[in-house]
């Protein structure tokens, strides 16, 4: 299992939060999604075996929420020139 945070920076109110949940909830290796409005971020808990971060970032995607940067859990995934910030 792997725990990731995801910097998606079209997070903005509890519609945007109930379509990522919809969008990852329930698919393959997926055991925990949670979606912090204020940080712009999207908590997963998954088996990247079983569903990649290729994927996760492509429905992401589709529902119009691209993911700008990802860090592993507990480090705030940052989209500015590619750096990880803590």
């Amino acid at each position: 299992m792997s725990q990731i945070t995801l910097n998606v920076p079209d997070i903005s109110c509890g519609h945007c939060e109930k379509t990522v949940l919809e969008a990852l909830r329930d698919k393959p290796g997926v055991k925990g999604v949670q979606v912090n409005i204020p940080a712009k971020s999207v908590y997963l808990d998954y088996d990247e075996n079983a569903y990649s971060l290729d994927q996760v970032k492509e429905a992401l995607d589709e529902e119009g929420y691209p993911v700008a940067g990802a860090a592993p859990a507990g480090i705030q995934a940052a989209s500015r020139d590619g750096l990880i910030l803590q």
